[in-house]
């Protein structure tokens, strides 16, 4: 799937800035290197008003990490980043 702008640049809501830290204690260098790491994989989440993804993934540290994430203006906006579940973890390492 073709999915990804280049260059990937991302887009931060100032509001949400510490969101993901305080919450998941992902930083927002963490979320952002999941991106250029492999594997990497890409889903489309159906039924939201603005088009959503799903990606797995993982940190330079090599922590599994899930994000949700939207394009917007061919920038990459992540709604939410958290380590992986279990469920998640074993989908991502078996492909």
């Amino acid at each position: 799937m073709k999915l990804m702008p280049s260059p990937l640049e991302f887009d931060w809501d100032k509001g949400n800035f510490n969101k993901n830290l305080d919450k998941h204690n992902v930083t927002m260098q963490e979320a952002e290197q999941m991106f250029f790491n492999t594997p990497l994989f890409l889903y489309d989440l159906p039924f939201t008003s603005e088009k959503r993804y799903k990606a797995l993934g993982r940190s330079n540290a090599n922590r599994k990490l899930l994000a949700i994430f939207t394009l917007r203006n061919g920038r990459l906006r992540i709604i939410s980043i958290r380590n992986m579940s279990r469920k998640e973890r074993s989908e991502y390492e078996k492909t």
